[in-house]
């Protein structure tokens, strides 16, 4: 009687490797950023209505009305007005997600530089050793080791696959970098466009406040004859906080959007190297 070898059901998608684990840390990252704006929201306001609100900040406890004057630059923020707690949100939320991409992109680095650990890796598949070079992607514990990972696991597969050509093994590693890849790229990029989009707007908010100011201080001057120019210097300098807070804020945004996509082309150019690699090595060591 002929033996039948038992095939793999049709319906039955392979599932990647590591995928369950990227679907929950997209959710989280999501729910992160869900919550992370109005969050700095409710802050920026209660700072700027309990703490730049502060009587202290003014003359006599008057915050409002003709007899209103600051005593420090935090008073004087408070008088920039409804628009100056925008501003601060736009600044906690740039300052929020520096922190997070600080730590996400640190710990997708790794502990061993790309090149280092590629040079590993080439070094041991040169001997035929992919055991220690599965035990260089546990050491090095970052997207370039996670992709390398796979690839290695696939690549210890086709070493022993005798019904397909070296060209279709090489694809097959090929393929697996590449999901692999799709897996770890956008959790690198991820929360970017919040850094990338308030570098553009933090400004446009800064001048629309101060507009408002500037509207504010010249109608004060109307209301008073139009011969106090202590009054209208005053109204400037508080439109100008908005200004101020807004170019801050857009400066940051815009040197951290820069650091940040700065490394993460780092990591994936160790990535693209860790194709070329195995790849490469295959052909080489099993033809």
């Amino acid at each position: 009687m002929a033996e039948t070898k038992p095939t793999a059901p049709v319906n039955s998608p392979k599932t990647p490797a590591g995928a369950n684990k990227s679907e929950q840390r997209r959710k989280m990252d999501n729910t992160f950023a869900l919550l992370a704006v109005p969050i700095c929201f409710v802050v920026a306001l209660l700072f700027y209505m309990f703490v730049l609100g502060d009587s202290s900040h003014f003359a006599g406890g008057i915050k409002e009305g003709v007899g209103a004057k600051t005593l420090d630059y935090w008073g004087t923020m408070y008088t920039g007005g409804p628009i100056v707690p925008v501003l601060i949100t736009l600044l906690l939320v740039v300052l929020t997600f520096v922190v997070e991409r600080f730590l996400t992109i640190g710990k997708a680095k790794g502990k061993m530089k790309p090149t280092e650990f590629v040079r590993r890796v080439q070094y041991h598949l040169a001997n035929k050793n992919i055991d220690a070079a599965l035990s260089e992607c546990d050491k090095q514990r970052g997207s370039v080791g996670n992709v390398m990972k796979a690839g290695l696991k696939k690549y210890r597969e086709m070493t022993s696959n005798s019904e397909l050509s070296t060209e279709q093994k090489v694809l097959s590693i090929q393929n697996e970098i590449e999901e692999a890849t799709t897996l770890e790229l956008p959790m690198l990029e991820k929360n970017l466009v919040f850094l990338s989009t308030i570098a553009s707007i933090s400004t446009l908010m800064g001048l629309f406040g101060t507009v408002l100011g500037m509207i504010r201080a010249f109608k004060a001057l109307s209301d008073a004859g139009g011969t106090d120019s202590t009054q209208l210097a005053l109204g400037i300098a508080e439109a100008l906080v908005n200004t101020a807070l807004g170019i801050s804020t857009s400066a940051i945004a815009i040197v951290m959007y820069n650091f940040f996509t700065t490394n993460i082309d780092g990591i994936t150019y160790g990535i693209d190297e860790t194709g070329y690699t195995l790849t490469q090595s295959f052909a080489a060591n099993y033809k």
